[in-house]
């Protein structure tokens, strides 16, 4: 501090000015309700992971990966192993990516450009999978939330009914209808106080870049500008608590620009009901039946999140680039079912029948939503996968809720009522520390519902155009899993599907201390790790690999 007395002066004063004057309150509200990761829980968290943390292990390393380096170097040198076939059901998969193109499943039986069905699979040119969001037309990038397609479809019975004539059944109906439209513009509400709050924002950031001269400033830059007046004092704080590293346009998009355009995506597509896209794509919707529909573009737009997915399962681990995916040997199949809002439950069930039919052996959803339109069609499809043994991993969810008392979907769960998947793996999302903060604090839980715990915080890996960028979520932590499931199945390939996930149950590294669970969106309370997952653990790729050598 000898050095720069003047910082040590600047940190301070911005640490003391008035925070009740009108701007600064507008500053910290705005503050506040940013959605990604400016909330005070996050303030202090200012260490980081070791690169490629979730490959790592806790007792070498000290961070509470999945011993999977650990695994390479013990276990699987010189070991024979096969190709395992690794279907990646998202928004799509940037399959020239320097670190994933040797990776990527190519059809053997289709013959690249000519528009035929040559192998008769009922999906002309499917070279690297299929794009069941997409038509001759161009492919689909945003949709509504599931909840705003189930209120457009039921407001023709419901919004102008008369309630005088209706029976209890449908009295029931109408209520629980009402219920769907008070959460709806709930959501809007929100939606358009962020929009707002941000909106007003960025004018005050682009003064403060203006003021120290650059548009992409260093942390030191930001770090020694004096502030002109209160409210870029107040800015300043706000930015330098929360930009822990990369550049400050990774900063800005990460914590500003994004949130901002979610939050215009949720009110423009999301939470409209007089948006409905689905005409582009010339299906019959209503018809679950229909399965030959789409194209085979499986990048299209939006293939930010299927690629920093794949990258997790199965970047390539020799080539000096990137990262490493868990799997050494896997070909990764993009189905192309998400777009920017909720996924149909007739693309998840198309895109599950495709993936098994074309010979994939484990399938990662890094997806769900609260409302089912048509759970049953997708149960069909879960069946049929568990005929043809495939293992089916699955995110828990974002919202730090306890499944176990809140449904989200899809789920193993089979509505008729006929029992559950046997071959189907809930994550939730772990942090690099082993303390009361392993449970990561946005991670979905339940001790009957999620079967176990991944590395799904600060998560480094592929995006498109050959970039790499770090993530959070469970939608991080379930290909770690998928990664391991492939490990096993690529090692020992006569294992069955069922056989891998009691391997990967049973090998788990047990947590044995309490962690924090958020209860709504401000406290928190501490619950044994046992009571997140069935499981009581998180995967171990080592453990499982010497579990089974033994079967």
């Amino acid at each position: 501090m000898q050095k720069f007395p003047q910082i040590q002066a600047q940190t301070r004063r911005t640490s003391e000015i008035d925070m009740n004057k009108p701007f600064i309150k507008l500053l910290l509200a705005i503050w506040l309700c940013l959605p990604l990761s400016l909330s005070a829980q996050r303030l202090k968290k200012i260490d980081y992971p070791l690169p490629n943390w979730q490959n790592l292990d806790l007792q070498a390393d000290g961070n509470f990966g999945m011993s999977t380096e650990k695994a390479y170097k013990e276990l699987l040198q010189g070991k024979p192993h096969v190709p395992v076939v690794v279907a990646v059901i998202d928004g799509g998969i940037d399959i020239n990516h320097e670190d994933l193109k040797n990776e990527i499943w190519t059809n053997p039986k289709e013959i690249p450009g000519n528009k035929l069905d040559d192998d008769q699979n009922g999906y002309p040119d499917d070279v690297n999978g299929w794009n069941f969001i997409g038509s001759d037309k161009g492919s689909l990038q945003y949709d509504n939330l599931e909840l705003t397609r189930i209120l457009r479809r039921d407001m023709v019975e419901y919004k102008y009914a008369d309630t005088r004539y209706f029976t209890p059944e449908q009295m029931a109906k109408y209520k629980k209808y009402q219920q769907l439209d008070d959460v709806l513009n709930d959501k809007i509400k929100k939606a358009q106080k962020t929009s707002e709050d941000l909106g007003k924002f960025l004018p005050y950031m682009q003064s403060l870049l203006r003021s120290v001269g650059k548009q992409d400033p260093t942390y030191v830059d930001m770090l020694r500008y004096y502030p002109e007046n209160e409210v870029q004092a107040a800015l300043k704080k706000i930015v330098l608590l929360n930009w822990r590293s990369g550049t400050f346009d990774e900063f800005r998009r990460d914590e500003i620009d994004e949130p901002y355009q979610f939050a215009q995506d949720e009110l423009k597509y999301h939470l409209n009901i007089d948006f409905d896209p689905r005409d582009s794509i010339g299906d019959n919707y209503t018809d679950d039946t229909q399965r030959f529909y789409g194209n085979n573009n499986v990048g299209g737009p939006g293939d930010e999140h299927g690629t920093h997915v794949a990258g997790i399962i199965g970047a390539q681990r020799d080539n000096n680039l990137g990262v490493k995916g868990v799997a050494d040997d896997v070909r990764i199949m993009s189905v192309r079912t998400v777009p920017n809002g909720d996924e149909r439950d007739k693309d998840v069930a198309n895109a599950i029948r495709y993936a098994a039919e074309n010979g994939a052996k484990v399938i990662n959803m890094s997806f769900g939503k609260d409302y089912s339109w048509d759970k049953k069609t997708v149960d069909a499809a879960v069946k049929f996968a568990m005929s043809k043994d495939v293992l089916l991993v699955h995110a828990a969810g974002n919202d730090h809720k306890n499944t176990d008392e809140t449904t989200f979907y899809p789920n193993p769960r089979y509505e008729d009522g006929s029992g559950k998947a046997d071959a189907w793996i809930e994550v939730g999302a772990s942090s690099f520390r082993d303390n009361n903060e392993l449970a990561a604090d946005f991670s979905n839980y339940g001790k009957t519902t999620v079967d176990v715990f991944a590395p799904g915080v600060k998560i480094y890996s592929t995006s498109p155009d050959s970039k790499y960028r770090v993530h959070d979520g469970t939608s991080m932590a379930a290909p770690s899993v998928a990664g391991v499931a492939a490990l096993i199945r690529s090692y020992y390939p006569k294992l069955t599907a069922v056989q891998v996930k009691e391997i990967i149950m049973k090998s788990v590294t047990k947590v044995n201390h309490d962690v924090k669970v958020k209860v709504g969106e401000k406290s928190t309370r501490s619950i044994p790790f046992a009571d997140t997952c069935v499981s009581g653990g998180i995967v171990n790729a080592y453990e499982a690999l010497k579990l089974a050598a033994t079967y």
